[in-house]
């Protein structure tokens, strides 16, 4: 990772300025545009990147998130996807495969229904499929109840970063797996001044973005009526390393919503490490290398998923 040419990236959007990533951003041919999830931010992408030394990967802290946290709302879906044609503009960049991760793989999906001509396919990283909502759940308590431990650090303080980074190695989802990509990510994440630092996540943003999983608001419909190729590719174990994210009766479901979209099962990995660990990685580089030869731009709607 840390001879991987990188180079922080700025945008101007609503309200202020969209931060990020690029590495490899001399590489020739099609980048790849990698969205981060819901309480996560731009490194989380930085063992991908990595791994695709000839490929230009742009990732951006999505907006109440990492150095973009400061950002006003709107936070909805469609704001976050908006943003990411403002990140793009800045950079010159027509065209891109679209990665999302989690909540990421959602604004991916809402930035291929509003800007259909600047994505060339979509990869789904254990995210973007409509989740199952208990109905008895209040949509106030739908936050808490999805997230858990995620939401209660966006509440917190931490005396130093060796106290945040306990913080994560205690979570169930990653401490087992803890490796240089955790530290990196959790210590980017952390903002303000010791004995009061916090994490950079919003909570009005994650609580916004949080109850637009379920497939309402015209979310549902947008992903059925993709016309591109999509890849899909889930996690045997979820946010918590219990119960995935997904069962694959709702993954089968979709599949036959959306017949163009390939399905891909990642094993022995959750949530977390399906991205950020290097036995999650051999799941999925398959997916993206190699972006960089792009496709006739006439009908992405014939191209294989």
């Amino acid at each position: 990772m840390s001879g991987t040419p990188y180079a922080a990236v700025t945008a101007t959007v609503a309200g202020g300025q969209l931060a990020g990533g690029s590495w490899n951003p001399d590489a020739p041919g099609l980048p790849v545009l990698a969205l981060h999830g819901i309480t996560a931010n731009h490194l989380s992408w930085q063992l991908v990147a990595s791994a695709l030394p000839d490929t230009r990967v742009i990732a951006p802290d999505l907006r109440g998130r990492g150095r973009s946290g400061e950002l006003p709302g709107p936070f909805t879906l469609n704001d976050l996807a908006d943003d990411l044609a403002g990140m793009l503009d800045a950079l010159g960049v027509e065209r891109a495969v679209v990665a999302g991760h989690s909540m990421g793989a959602f604004v991916a999906v809402r930035f291929a229904e509003r800007h259909p001509e600047r994505v060339v396919r979509l990869v789904l990283v254990d995210g973007g499929l409509p989740i199952p909502w208990p109905r008895d759940i209040p949509p106030e308590q739908v936050t808490a109840v999805a997230l858990g431990p995620a939401l209660e650090r966006l509440r917190r303080t931490f005396a130093s970063a060796e106290d945040y980074e306990q913080f994560w190695r205690q979570h169930p989802a990653i401490g087992p797996w803890w490796n240089d990509t955790f530290a990196r990510y959790v210590a980017y994440d952390l903002v303000g001044e010791a004995p009061t630092l916090r994490s950079s996540v919003s909570e009005e943003a994650v609580s916004v973005n949080s109850v637009e999983l379920y497939g309402d608001g015209g979310y549902a419909e947008a992903l059925a009526g993709l016309g591109l190729p999509v890849a899909f590719i889930r996690a045997p174990r979820g946010l918590l390393d219990g119960p995935p994210l997904y069962q694959p009766t709702v993954v089968a479901e979709w599949k036959e919503r959306l017949p163009g979209m390939s399905v891909h099962e990642a094993d022995d990995v959750n949530h977390y490490t399906i991205l950020m660990t290097d036995h999650g990685l051999r799941h999925v580089l398959p997916l993206l290398d190699p972006p960089a030869v792009e496709p006739p731009a006439s009908d992405p709607k014939e191209s294989p998923a």
